[in-house]
């Protein structure tokens, strides 16, 4: 952890003295960096603050925002909201603890928290989880105080302020109580197995979410858990703010429509959109072009419709919104403006925010970054949050692959940038001076050209390569999922390449081969240039990145070792899914399997259960209980022949969030690597047995392989 921000602060600075000894400080650090370069530990990579969630007051001056950061000590996450001025003419002050993050119970990631200010300016709404209880807080602007809102016996939802701020609408679903005494009755009678139990996760209170021990249910067709009795429909409630009494809102009351429901033409089918908070105006993102067996359609188009009634929209014609891969969209207080966010695959997925002129139909550039503009540093973009907004400024997260999160007011006219908040300096200035990232691009052997971020070993030639393949936005810390320290494995001689996947394909073997031709691409050209050595490259991925590492691995003489978290597939991860309905539909489209009997040679082909022998590389798992079940048909068989070790985290999800699990991964992959990419075995006493039984799995992998694993094409 660089640095907390404390409750209160008067002037910036604080005493001449302080800013004195704080240059001294600063002067020593950088002698010292540049005497001895400072390594980025995993333990610092993890407590990272993030930030989350800036909504800009109504008056424009100040911005809300909640910090998140992982407290290893307490195996917890601790909160916190903070208000600033979006001048930046004073520090951030605390105002309120923001409580237990509230997680997705799909992947792990923390829900977005998003305030919403009171129309007065002098406080702020927000969801929150305390004692067990998700309940909307209101904190006083001048963090005078914090108090809960609602009591309600079943957990908040989703809420918003309706009547111009007089009242406080909510949602809820079935109570606490009555999912309490739901699971213990299952307990009690057994449960009863159909689509919606989540076959190898546990049946009772297998998840760790929301606070407490509980049981989790299917919701969708997919892998989309939720709570038991989680299916209940929202009931909306409404609290007067002034009287404090609450009454029940009826469903013509409801809010939170989506266009589809708004009555926008079937021929209007919207990827997101944002609807003007002034008038009926919507913006969209749709989704154009010819898909070419893709999954998604390449160009998207920006667009207003006048209302949710107009059955045409007026389309964006000004070049600067031609070909461009927009990926988020709001609108401009104030102003007949759309501001729109652009991804560039080809750098890396850098983001530049431009402004439309819906009106006059102008494109104006306002801002662009090496890295991510947005709302929130913690989702690796599972979910969108925007920056906050007024008539005049942006005030967005920033981070790019090699500096962490830092909030930033960006004038809207101008594009001039202002610091607010940098909470994680230290760890930024230490990386600049050690690890610094570079855009890399290349071509496959088919011309397709890819990019990613590479952390270079510092003053290595020919060094071993990590590589982790699927999405490289904002501070990379260990890829999606964080689970391999990019920077600390530089920092001990190993480069680090995360790379970006483009768009992929409805074929599911060549969405794999893509993967793989990208990795190989990749290692041809650092080999090429001297930069890193081809016999010895690892690589580790999470969910599609763990899919394309045991292709890779299946496919390939590619890698020396890897490190997996997510399943693959294997018959049991069939079988286990195979009585819901909509599971079995998008297994047959995506891979075009069925069960085994019916489509045994795709499954020979595509599984690892069934290519074992192909698989030349040792493998670390390091798995979520949730999931390892999946995996065994091809994880056990590897270990009992010692071509891989397996480690299983209790009680974690997709992404593991516990901060003692996430670093035990961090650290144990670290050691994985430099063990066989580097023949490296730590000092450490207490990690003697992990090395006693690696070395017997290296003896073993080397007598069976007779040197021959590097070079080889891979299963014919």
């Amino acid at each position: 952890m660089d640095v907390r921000v404390p409750a209160a602060s008067g002037s910036r600075t604080g005493y001449p003295g302080v800013v004195a000894v704080a240059l001294l400080c600063a002067s020593l650090l950088s002698f010292a960096a540049e005497a001895q370069p400072v390594r980025i530990s995993p333990k610092r990579l993890l407590e990272v603050a993030d930030i989350v969630g800036p909504v800009v007051s109504p008056d424009g001056r100040h911005v809300a925002f909640r910090v998140e950061q992982a407290s290893i000590e307490h195996n917890r996450y601790d909160t916190f909201w903070y208000i600033q001025d979006v001048d930046g003419s004073a520090p951030p002050r605390r105002i309120a603890d923001g409580g237990t993050p509230l997680r997705d119970y799909s992947t792990g990631l923390s829900i977005p928290a998003i305030p919403i200010w009171a129309h007065d300016g002098h406080a702020i709404f927000y969801r929150a989880l305390f004692d067990g209880k998700a309940e909307v807080w209101r904190a006083a602007a001048d963090g005078s105080g914090a108090a809960p809102m609602t009591s309600d016996p079943a957990d908040i939802r989703d809420f918003e302020l309706g009547r111009g701020g007089a009242v406080l609408r909510y949602s809820v679903g079935a109570t606490r109580e009555e999912i309490i005494a739901a699971e213990q009755a299952e307990y009690d009678s057994g449960v009863h197995i159909d689509d919606t139990v989540f076959v190898g996760a546990g049946l009772f209170r297998s998840s760790q979410l929301q606070g407490r021990a509980a049981t989790q249910r299917f919701m969708g067709p997919w892998f989309e858990p939720g709570p038991l009795l989680g299916k209940r429909g929202s009931r909306w409630k409404e609290l007067d703010l002034e009287t404090l009494e609450v009454r029940d809102v009826g469903s013509s009351e409801a809010p939170g429509q989506a266009p589809s429901t708004l009555g926008l033409p079937e021929h209007l089918t919207p990827w997101k959109w944002a609807q003007n908070p002034d008038d009926e105006r919507i913006a969209l993102l749709t989704r154009v072009g010819d898909a070419a067996g893709r999954f998604s359609k390449p160009d998207v188009e920006l667009a207003i419709a006048p209302s949710a009634r107009a059955g045409q929209v007026v389309t964006c014609q000004d070049p600067l919104c031609a070909g461009r891969n927009i990926t988020a969209l709001q609108w401009r207080p104030g102003h007949d403006e759309v501001l729109f966010t652009v991804t560039d695959r080809r750098e890396g997925r850098a983001q530049s925010i431009y402004r439309w002129d819906v009106k006059r139909g102008v494109v104006d550039f306002v801002v662009r970054s090496r890295g991510l503009l947005g709302g929130d540093s913690t989702q690796q973009r599972f979910q969108d949050v925007p920056c906050g907004v007024s008539a005049d400024a942006l005030v967005c997260v920033t981070a790019e692959a090699d500096r962490p999160p830092r909030l930033e007011a960006i004038d809207i006219e101008t594009g001039r940038r202002t610091p607010l908040f940098e909470p994680n300096a230290v760890l930024a200035s230490d990386i600049a001076a050690t690890v610094p990232a570079e855009l890399f691009r290349w071509q496959d052997e088919h011309g397709e050209e890819f990019s990613g971020w590479l952390f270079a070993a510092p003053g290595a030639e020919r060094a071993p390569l990590f590589v982790t393949y699927y999405s490289c936005e904002g501070f990379l810390r260990g890829g999606v999922g964080d689970e391999w320290p990019l920077m600390t494995l530089a920092g001990h001689g190993i480069s680090a390449l995360c790379i970006n996947a483009n768009p992929g394909y409805l074929d599911v073997v060549r969405y794999y081969d893509q993967g793989l031709s990208a990795v190989k691409g990749a290692v041809d050209a650092l080999a090429a240039h001297g930069r890193i050595d081809p016999s010895r490259v690892g690589m580790g991925g999470l969910s599609y990145g763990s899919e394309v590492t045991m292709w890779t691995l299946m496919r390939s003489g590619l890698l020396s070792a890897a490190s997996i978290t997510s399943p693959s597939l294997t018959p049991n991860w069939y079988l286990f899914n195979s009585l819901r309905e909509g599971f079995r539909t998008g297994v047959k489209s995506n891979w075009q399997l069925g069960p085994l009997d019916e489509t045994p040679e795709r499954w020979r082909m595509m599984s690892p259960v069934f290519n074992l022998d192909s698989i030349r590389a040792p493998i670390l798992f390091q798995m979520p209980e949730q999931e390892y079940l999946l995996a065994v048909e091809y994880a056990l068989p590897l270990v009992r022949m010692k071509r891989a070790d397996m480690y299983v985290f209790p009680d974690e999800p997709h992404i593991k969030f516990k901060p003692k699990h996430k670093l035990a991964a961090y650290e144990r992959n670290v050691d994985w690597f430099r063990f066989w990419l580097q023949g490296y075995e730590g000092p450490d006493a207490a990690k003697a047995p992990l090395y006693a039984r690696w070395n017997l799995m290296k003896r073993g992998h080397y007598t069976a392989d007779a040197g021959s694993r590097r070079g080889a094409d891979g299963p014919p």
